[in-house]
């Protein structure tokens, strides 16, 4: 059973998330430094943990760890998976070779599914989970969208925007969209949710270290970011205090977003 939604009198819930796609832990010499991400997700004292590109025994490339495993342990967070690659191990003995979305969460998880997204080209998912708050509780549904289709995109985006239902009205969505926030392929979003970057009372990033574009959110690529493919929505009932992309230059291609919500009405 859920709390029930906060009352008139009750403040809203403040939630810390961020979202970070962590290319399987590999930095930009392709060194696989897992303890380094968790030591860089652990400075960020986030509530949720919203990671895309996580390795579960996949291959050699991240030395065939269980990503998700090790990183909520690290954390002592608890842990919702959701693959978009599932498949048999080298040999029967062997753990299957997953690759996808994690949630962990210091907030009890209640609920969490993953859903298969359409699109052709590399498998996609989106995981979609409950938390609890304190007097309330949140949905998020953690995704990574296509990288080489417009159409795919779209598709997926409404696929998404279809999990998003009535009994679901407080919630946010997370992740890297791979197209920019006001593409017209998000648009099926835009009648349910808002860009949390353009919501939030305080703003920063790490744009203006290199270019002229501070306080526009840019993500990718870490070294030169010109593009903001990582990004937050959020419904009716969570308002956004600050949102701060953080900077995790060697640790990944992108940059994570971190934000302050606070939860006016949930579950």
């Amino acid at each position: 059973m859920t709390k029930p939604a906060p009352g008139p009198d009750q403040p809203p819930i403040p939630v810390r998330l961020l979202t970070f796609n962590i290319r399987h832990g590999v930095d930009d010499d392709g060194r696989h430094d897992l303890p380094r991400l968790a030591r860089l997700l652990a400075g960020t004292d986030a509530d949720v943990l919203c990671l895309q590109e996580v390795d579960r025994h996949f291959g050699e490339r991240s030395e065939f760890v269980d990503q998700a495993l090790l990183l909520s342990r690290a954390l002592e967070m608890q842990l919702a998976w959701g693959p978009a690659i599932d498949e048999p191990g080298p040999t029967p003995a062997d753990p299957r070779r997953q690759y996808g979305n994690a949630l962990l969460s210091r907030l009890p998880i209640l609920i969490s599914d993953v859903h298969p997204l359409p699109g052709e080209g590399e498998p996609r998912s989106a995981l979609r989970t409950l938390v609890e708050l304190d007097g309330g509780a949140l949905w998020v549904t953690t995704t990574h969208l296509s990288n080489s289709s417009a159409a795919d995109r779209a598709a997926q985006a409404a696929a998404i925007a279809g999990l998003h239902t009535e009994p679901m009205e407080t919630g946010v969505l997370v992740g890297d969209l791979n197209t920019d926030a006001g593409a017209a392929e998000l648009d099926v979003l835009r009648e349910r949710f808002t860009d949390a970057w353009h919501l939030a009372q305080a703003r920063a990033d790490q744009s203006g270290r290199w270019s002229l574009h501070r306080g526009e959110g840019r993500t990718h690529p870490a070294r030169h970011p010109h593009q903001r493919l990582d990004q937050v929505w959020v419904s009716a009932g969570v308002t956004v205090t600050a949102a701060e992309v953080l900077d995790a230059s060697g640790s990944s291609d992108h940059h994570p977003l971190l934000v302050d919500l606070a939860v006016t009405s949930g579950v």
